[in-house]
């Protein structure tokens, strides 16, 4: 993980210097205010490239297996419109037993003006399960997009039974349509867990231990667990995903949450024939709670992986260039981008990234490493948080002391009392 300070982030001049635009200029200029704008200075395009475990990307924003990568038509269209990277919806040998309803989405809304119920959405909840298509169909799609964007990331998102053998012919099948890695979930907060599949085994460390074994034993590409913000420490299972040979995790799934109960018809949102069932909360309300999670993960992995070739992937209410940016100051490698999409669409990258450079501009970054990481240094414990203002307090009441009367005044010290209180 990369670990700086921020003293020394912009280069050849200040901020101001470097990044103020022509509309600010003149209008200081108007103002009477003095504008320092060095003319020799060359503005460096920030790259947003990144390789990931070998995979390289031409930004770090991928489409987080879901809705938005569940077919040909979907995935294409986000590598046309230039997402660095594709997770497809997440698939099993048997889709027959995967049979979905609708509705399955639910809104959670900030309050409008007025009152208005047309506020901001801020959360999203699914009951949505994993891909309803036949294996053999989307294997067929995912040789198609690696012939058709031989350069570009595709990672098949996978999710068995507790059965070695299904896990092992699964790989085996999703490898052989040349898709550069694999994603395995362990983290869907809903849906089949009597069958030891998804969060069942994210919670349970030993199962995931073993799975673990078994698919990264099997697998030629790099292999990254999805895992559940559904426990008490996100960090042990990432732990144990790790040792068990997987090269990255990415972190997080949605949250288990009720979205709500419709107070006229006393039924829960989303409602189906009248019932519902607990479901998965994303958008902007999990952002929070995803930076924590990640960084939790990503302190667990400097400390005690160092400086390897593990890779974290950010997930959770990415909607902004600056979204993205704070997983990246957490450490990640690269971030993944869901609810997102389904609310703003595909061309919702072009924003992402022009967002981040603008970011990295004001900063002097020109490139992701610059200041992947660059943030984790700045936590600490709370007793720690006391010991530094108490510090801090103390020395600024030495600075203010001075003298508090001309009583005090002394024959020997004159020169330093005088210093004491001076301003510049």
């Amino acid at each position: 993980m990369a670990s700086m300070s921020f003293s020394h982030v912009v280069r050849g001049g200040s901020a101001m210097e470097l990044c103020i635009d022509r509309s600010k200029k003149m209008s200081l200029m108007r103002s009477g205010a003095v504008v320092r704008v060095k003319a020799s200075e060359t503005k460096v395009e920030p790259d947003l490239s990144v390789t990931v475990n070998g995979m390289k990307m031409p930004n770090p924003f991928v489409i987080g297996s879901g809705p938005p990568g569940t077919n040909y038509t979907v995935m294409k269209r986000a590598f046309d419109e230039g997402w660095g990277a594709v997770i497809a919806k997440t698939v099993s040998l048997e889709a027959d037993k995967v049979i979905n309803v609708t509705p399955r989405y639910a809104k959670l809304k900030a309050a409008g003006v007025n009152g208005s119920a047309k506020g901001q959405i801020i959360g999203w909840q699914n009951i949505e399960l994993i891909s309803d298509r036949p294996l053999e169909i989307m294997l067929k799609e995912f040789k198609q997009l690696k012939q058709e964007y031989p350069d570009r990331i595709l990672i098949a998102s996978i999710m068995e039974e507790y059965n070695k053998a299904a896990w092992e012919e699964l790989i085996d099948r999703v490898e052989q349509t040349g898709i550069d890695g694999i994603e395995i979930n362990f983290s869907c907060p809903h849906g089949m867990p009597e069958r030891k599949m998804g969060a069942a085994v994210g919670q349970d460390c030993a199962l995931l231990e073993e799975i673990c074994g078994w698919a990264n034993a099997k697998a030629t590409v790099p292999v990254w667990a999805k895992m559940t913000p559904n426990i008490t420490d996100i960090s042990q299972p990432a732990r144990i995903a790790l040792k068990s040979g997987c090269e990255g995790v990415a972190a997080i799934n949605t949250i288990m949450s009720v979205m709500g109960i419709n107070l006229k018809t006393l039924r829960p949102e989303p409602c189906v024939e009248g019932y519902s069932t607990p479901g998965g909360y994303s958008a902007k309300a999990v952002h929070p709670i995803a930076l924590a999670k990640v960084l939790s993960i990503s302190k667990m992995m400097k400390e005690e992986f160092g400086d390897g070739d593990y890779s974290l992937s950010g997930i959770g209410g990415v909607e902004t260039g600056g979204d993205a940016a704070e997983f990246i100051l957490l450490g990640a490698n690269s971030v993944q981008v869901c609810t997102g999409v389904m609310m703003h669409g595909y061309g919702l990258v072009k924003q992402l990234c022009s967002e981040l450079k603008d970011f990295m501009n004001i900063h002097g970054f020109t490139s992701i490493e610059d200041f992947r990481g660059a943030s984790l240094d700045y936590f600490t414990t709370h007793t720690d948080l006391v010991r530094r203002q108490q510090e801090a307090i103390k020395q600024r009441k030495a600075i203010r002391k001075g003298l508090q009367s001309d009583k005090d005044w002394t024959g020997d010290g004159f020169v330093k009392e005088s210093e004491s209180m001076v301003s510049n």
